[in-house]
């Protein structure tokens, strides 16, 4: 992926995880990059470009490539992380594995990090980010909280009720209290990752939000903001952090280039041919 780095009026560029799946277009029935527009569109309206992300072959090998182009990079939701990879047992309603998408997602959140690139986990992001710093998921809610209030299914998102902690980054940019969200997910949080703090949950104790503290930004929540067109607080956090890991890019590559030049010995006119 081709950045140009130096150019400080470019807008931040925000990667969007996507799926491989089957899709029907005209006579045509075969696997695409899939992910509903609602994302892209909160990225754009929220003053970024956005770039569609779908898992590719040598994941660690391609995720280095992708972030030197990025700014941001965001985990979409989708169909359950695989229990294998926090040592659990599969569950007869947990979602098939979806390797190539998690392999994809680990390697591109570790990438990020390594590079301090702003991270936003949504609903299966959240539970993949908390997977990889090795937190385990309950995987089917309705027995665990003996509740269907976080999917009541037919496409339709159910919506409750979180509780927002003050001085957290999330208080930062949606406030303190409480906050109406859009739900669509059978799994959660169980036992939370190393070094996430818990910012927000439902009255049933469900972990709703966490995130990393410090200077590094990766915020992650249980629900879908996207499907809110009215509030897109929680990008404009993300783009805006982004802005920033953008600029200090710029000055970076510029501090780079004005020592290189500095170092650089005059052109001789003797040898270029040019009159003194």
């Amino acid at each position: 992926m081709v950045s140009n780095v130096s150019d400080p009026d470019r807008t931040p560029v925000v990667g969007l995880t996507t799926y491989l799946e089957r899709a029907k277009q005209g006579v045509w029935d075969v696997r695409a990059a899939f992910l509903p527009q609602q994302y892209f569109d909160s990225v754009t309206a929220s003053g970024a470009s956005a770039v569609l992300l779908p898992p590719q072959p040598r994941p660690e090998q391609a995720a280095a490539a992708v972030l030197d182009g990025l700014d941001g990079l965001i985990l979409t939701g989708g169909l359950d992380v695989q229990p294998e990879l926090y040592g659990a047992e599969r569950h007869p309603l947990t979602d098939p594995a979806r390797a190539d998408r998690d392999a994809w997602e680990l390697a591109l959140l570790a990438g990020a990090r390594e590079r301090g690139i702003p991270v936003f986990g949504i609903c299966r992001g959240l539970q993949l980010i908390n997977v990889a710093l090795g937190g385990t998921l309950h995987q089917h809610l309705p027995e665990a909280l003996g509740t269907e209030r976080y999917r009541i299914g037919g496409g339709v998102f159910a919506e409750n009720t979180v509780e927002v902690d003050a001085g957290t980054r999330l208080a930062g940019l949606v406030g303190a209290g409480e906050l109406t969200v859009h739900s669509y997910h059978h799994q959660g949080v169980d036992r939370v990752g190393e070094g996430l703090h818990v910012t927000a949950r439902t009255d049933d104790g469900l972990v709703q939000a966490v995130e990393l503290p410090g200077d590094e930004y990766l915020v992650a929540v249980q629900w879908h903001p996207e499907e809110n067109a009215e509030d897109r607080r929680l990008f404009l956090g993300l783009v805006a952090a982004a802005a920033r890991y953008r600029a200090s890019r710029v000055e970076g590559a510029s501090s780079a280039g004005e020592t290189s030049g500095a170092g650089a010995p005059a052109p001789s006119s003797e040898h270029q041919g040019v009159p003194a």
